[in-house]
């Protein structure tokens, strides 16, 4: 039997769809693992030019930075993405004036309390980082707010290459103060803020249009409260290991072991942080167009993905794991192919997660979510009560285990949010 011309019409359509969809995939992809590369390089020749001692405030800023990410760049985004999908634009636009003025107070309270707490964070007295710790909080809001648009009209590309440019910035910037021969801390952080204004190379993102219906737009500030302390706590815990194996006594070849096998297996991560608002924007369609098969169709084929990478990286990281560490930090990174088999088993689970998490928040279950998290934190820290007064475990041991213990109570709780929303 021959098609219609329509059946072959909307085969077509679904066939470019879907060629598109792999395109973007393939952009964000790129975009996220090239832009991760250049914060590396950044922060090496940040260390580089000034020496390990004198980077401190630059470290410090940095660690702020990951947490002003988190807190306020990925919840913008995902809300700005979520409801111009379901609500159009205009919804987010009656809106921003608003959440400007809180961000902007937010900012100058950050920033005080930077100043106040100057000596012990930076070893400085004078205004420079905390007005950095200020503007990194604008310029982070001010990117969540340019990809979330952008996400929201498809041009997922723009994304990839905001990523890449935001980095890019910072790594010439650095570049040319090393070549210059600086020795000033101040300018290589200031480095770091400068990496925001690229999103002026977007300015049609901070245009919003007016169309849609705002009416039943959810509150806007419900979200991203919800979805902040979610991403924070998160964070926290996939890469808080080091500072509480040093607070509970650990040594520090322990502490910097554990680091450096943190930030060799979260790579997954971050690369799948930078291409999750294709997802948001994906089941936000579905969500509102009541495709709820094609919603538990894909549950289960996470599910079925989730296993096999769990298994896949447990036998990685006890294999391949011990002699990669020593091979990427240094002969002295020495951590048993146990315990780097968990922290790959759990950095894994923390790239689920986050799939897992987007869903929900898709869904506007982020209340729900938030209070996930804060009970995965619970759970960490009655595990490792009971594990400090056993004899045969170390600190790092007991740090190692509870990383794992809290990214498994997340998912198991994630997943029951997203699927009842």
């Amino acid at each position: 039997m021959t098609s219609s011309p329509a059946g072959r019409g909307r085969g077509g359509g679904h066939v470019t769809a879907a060629r598109t969809r792999r395109r973007d995939t393939r952009a964000l992809a790129l975009g996220s693992a090239v832009s991760g590369l250049l914060a590396y390089l950044v922060f090496a020749l940040t260390t580089r030019g000034l020496g390990a001692a004198a980077a401190g405030p630059v470290s410090v800023l940095w660690s702020y930075w990951a947490c002003a990410g988190a807190a306020f760049t990925f919840p913008l985004q995902h809300w700005i993405a979520r409801t111009a999908t379901a609500h159009g634009e205009r919804a987010v636009r009656q809106t921003l004036p608003r959440l400007c003025v809180v961000v902007l107070g937010v900012s100058v309270l950050l920033g005080l309390l930077a100043w106040l707490a100057r000596e012990p964070l930076f070893h400085r007295s004078d205004l420079w980082f905390p007005a950095m710790v200020a503007a990194v909080t604008l310029g982070s809001s001010v990117t969540g707010v340019v990809r979330g648009t952008l996400s929201a009209r498809g041009r997922f590309s723009s994304v990839a290459w905001s990523l890449v440019a935001e980095n890019g910035f910072r790594c010439l910037a650095a570049g040319a103060l090393v070549a210059a021969g600086s020795g000033s801390v101040v300018a290589f952080g200031l480095c770091l803020v400068a990496g925001h204004l690229v999103m002026l190379l977007w300015p049609s993102a901070l245009r919003l249009g007016t169309s849609g219906d705002a009416s039943g737009a959810p509150s806007a500030f419900a979200f991203l409260a919800g979805a902040g302390v979610a991403q924070l706590v998160g964070q926290l815990v996939l890469i808080g290991g080091p500072v509480l194996l040093a607070l509970a006594g650990g040594t520090q070849r322990e502490v910097t072991t554990l680091f450096a096998a943190l930030a060799l297996f979260r790579a997954p991560y971050m690369l799948a942080l930078g291409m999750v608002a294709q997802l948001t924007i994906r089941v936000t369609s579905l969500v509102v167009g009541g495709r709820f098969d094609v919603l538990d169709a894909a549950r289960r084929r996470l599910r079925l993905a989730t296993v096999a990478a769990v298994v896949g990286a447990a036998a990685f990281g006890g294999w391949l794991g011990p002699p990669l560490l020593r091979l990427v930090f240094g002969s002295d990174v020495r951590l048993a192919a146990g315990l780097t088999a968990v922290v790959a088993v759990g950095c894994t689970l923390a790239v689920v997660n986050l799939v897992v998490m987007v869903g929900a928040l898709a869904r506007g279950r982020t209340t729900p979510v938030a209070h996930v998290w804060l009970v995965a934190v619970v759970a960490a820290g009655v595990a490792f009560v009971a594990l400090s007064p056993l004899s045969p475990v170390s600190e790092l041991q007991a740090v190692v285990w509870c990383f794992l213990a809290a990214e498994t109570v997340a998912l198991v709780g994630l997943s029951v949010v997203e699927q009842r929303g």
